[in-house]
């Protein structure tokens, strides 16, 4: 790219972040670490007509942020590594869901970080003893079972984050393993000013209305106990009254006429 191209090609996507910034006041920040770019092309198809996604350089990123959005320099420390953006007028979750059903398996390769733990369950691999060699390496208990390895134990052979090693991936490689999956990760949400990490994504409106729901309740459980009046317990506490009245009532009246009775609906309106 000639420098005249390369000064051309920033100023469009100097506009073109400025204007997806402008349209939409929510968008999804993700990684696109170990995505190919026919993968990328399988998700940009998948999200068409949902949303719009942009990747490019940190640099050109901060820049558009400092120069014309300066209430979004919030989602500077965010700007790391190989990220991008999903700008889209649907609900965020649904969106997330979106990306989450276009992961591709992928096998590991020795030098790139583990996005998860890798554990390799007692099993009879089919190799050869010829193969011990590898699994002594990374101290794996075998023995040989009908001319073929057996792996005698459960083996924690990569930890989530670490540097996935030449041996490790060798093996995985040669037990036909994809153990990693790959794709857009959300890294961050932003809504209308709110950052929020990808874990709130998760959380349903069923889910939400349950927990208010939960929260009224020892809200007014709390009011009562200690007599203090708010507007979830007075309910409460003036139905608990009335039927402290009620029963004092008949109780004095019963000398008097031999029965007293209140409305069946005077004591389940406030229950």
């Amino acid at each position: 790219m000639g420098a005249k191209n390369k000064s051309v090609w920033k100023k469009n996507y100097f506009d073109r972040l400025k204007t997806l910034f402008d349209e939409y006041p929510q968008f999804l920040i993700v990684g696109f670490e170990n995505v190919g770019s026919k993968q990328m092309q399988e998700i940009r198809i998948a999200m068409r007509g949902h949303g719009e996604i942009l990747m490019g350089k940190n640099t050109m990123i901060r820049r558009v942020i400092r120069g014309t959005r300066p209430e979004l320099e919030r989602l500077l420390p965010y700007i790391v590594g190989q990220i991008g953006f999903v700008f889209t007028s649907e609900d965020l979750g649904e969106i997330r869901k979106k990306l989450l059903e276009n992961k591709r398996a992928a096998g590991a390769k020795a030098g790139a970080t583990a996005p998860c733990d890798v554990k390799l369950p007692p099993q009879n691999t089919g190799m050869g003893p010829e193969k011990t060699s590898f699994f002594q390496a990374l101290q794996i208990p075998t023995k040989i079972s009908r001319g073929t390895i057996e792996i005698l134990n459960e083996v924690h052979i990569i930890k989530v984050g670490e540097k996935v090693g030449a041996s490790e991936a060798a093996l995985l490689n040669m037990l036909n393993i994809m153990p990693f999956s790959y794709g857009l990760a959300v890294q961050q949400a932003y809504d209308n000013g709110t950052i929020y990490s990808p874990d709130v994504l998760d959380v349903t409106n069923d889910e939400l209305i349950k927990r208010f729901q939960q929260g009224v309740a020892k809200i007014a459980s709390v009011s009562l106990a200690v007599g203090y009046p708010t507007r979830a317990s007075v309910p409460h506490s003036i139905a608990n009254a009335l039927k402290n009245i009620f029963s004092i009532v008949a109780v004095a009246a019963v000398g008097m006429s031999g029965r007293i009775s209140a409305p069946a609906s005077v004591y389940t309106v406030f229950v």
